[in-house]
């Protein structure tokens, strides 16, 4: 049951809970210990201060020493029953002259993190003296290690999941560009046969009508080709009316779609002109194309409005079709995802792969409602 569960970034997860868990509990367990060693050393100081003050005891040293070791890190202050500060150690002294309120404030303070410890006035035996102190520098160190810890911690899993990912999605793009250049290198030599006997079909009588079919179609063999030997290679950019090459998509499509399907272009400007890769280009277009066209069942519009901006050019898809669904959003650019019951899955993460890869631009799902149809947006920088 468990062992679809366990992968590497399960494993992660819960050796980096079980390192904080216990981190924080050790920490707390070693503030705790700080904290009732520090109490009794401020209560050390107090009887080191009785014994200093009491003029039976002529042998001070072992006071003064305690007064002197026991002060040095605790930050404390001394007041008496109605207020009176005493004396204080360990504050800011150049704050404390400056600001008369600053003890005030560490006075509350101290009192929020620990009880007093009570001295009794030397000089008036009815009234006590008491001391309130706060953490020491090394407490507080100990208390903000376990933050301290997973802010380190989380950087180290982030660099990791990044680095992991990286590289995983170093070996995709090599996995892919390697298909699609064994794709372009196996359909080679059958297109240079079929190309042969086309040209033979075309020097013999009455073969002109079925040589200029299977002629058409060895040319879309050799666009396929190309398409694919450009994803297996970082293909190059050029200047381009992309509208005049939607328009020949569209017209492309046209022939082959249903005639209830209707197509729009739209359009502000008469040429919109854009560094693209025009076999590729074409190839994102006519998969938005055919998807809409699936999605409407031989009936609807399909319209594409092109928008040029000064920073960017946006390519709108939009199809009167069944929509998707909003589970399935952020998984149809996945590899293998498809609602279809033909087809492998490829022809949008494969689009989304052409334009941002390619050409450092974007592909969405702009809007979808289930049968109102989808948006599918494309930008592209000029």
């Amino acid at each position: 049951m468990l062992f679809p569960f366990l992968n590497w970034r399960t494993l992660l997860t819960l050796a980096a809970i079980v390192i904080v868990t216990l981190s924080i509990f050790f920490s707390q367990y070693l503030s705790r210990k700080i904290a009732r060693e520090e109490k009794v050393k401020i209560e050390q100081w107090v009887e080191a201060l009785k014994d200093i003050n009491n003029a039976d005891i002529t042998d001070t040293r072992l006071a003064s020493q305690i007064l002197m070791e026991n002060s040095k890190d605790i930050p404390m202050i001394a007041v008496t029953e109605k207020g009176v500060v005493l004396d204080h150690r360990n504050i800011d002294s150049l704050r404390a002259e400056q600001d008369p309120r600053y003890i005030d404030e560490k006075l509350r303070e101290f009192k929020s993190q620990n009880e007093p410890v009570v001295w009794r006035n030397p000089h008036n035996m009815d009234e006590n003296n008491l001391v309130y102190y706060g953490e020491s520098r090394l407490l507080k160190q100990i208390r903000y290690f376990p933050i301290v810890q997973l802010a380190v911690l989380a950087m180290f899993l982030t660099v990791v999941v990044i680095a992991i990912s990286t590289r995983n999605k170093s070996t995709q793009n090599q996995v892919w560009a390697g298909m699609a250049k064994e794709t372009a290198h196996q359909l080679g030599t059958p297109l240079s046969s079929l190309q042969g006997w086309v040209e033979i079909l075309k020097e013999s009588p009455g073969n002109e009508k079925i040589a200029g079919e299977m002629s058409k179609d060895v040319d879309r063999l050799k666009l396929v080709s190309d398409r694919f030997g450009k994803i297996g290679s970082t293909p190059q950019l050029e200047e381009s009316d992309i509208l005049k090459q939607i328009h020949q998509m569209v017209q492309y499509l046209r022939r082959r779609a249903p005639e209830k399907v209707e197509f729009e272009v739209r359009s502000s400007q008469p040429e919109v002109v854009v560094m693209v890769n025009p076999p590729l280009f074409d190839w994102v277009m006519e998969n938005l194309l055919k998807n809409a066209l699936d999605a409407m069942e031989s009936t609807g519009t399909i319209s594409i409005q092109v928008v040029q901006e000064p920073a960017k050019v946006i390519v709108d898809v939009t199809d009167s079709g069944k929509g998707i669904l909003k589970k399935n959003i952020p998984l149809v650019f996945k590899p293998g995802f498809s609602t279809k019951k033909r087809g492998w899955g490829l022809g949008l993460s494969l689009s989304k792969r052409i334009i941002e890869q390619y050409h450092r631009g974007v592909l969405m799902v702009k809007h979808s409602e289930p049968g109102k149809g989808t948006t599918f947006r494309i930008e592209l920088p000029r």
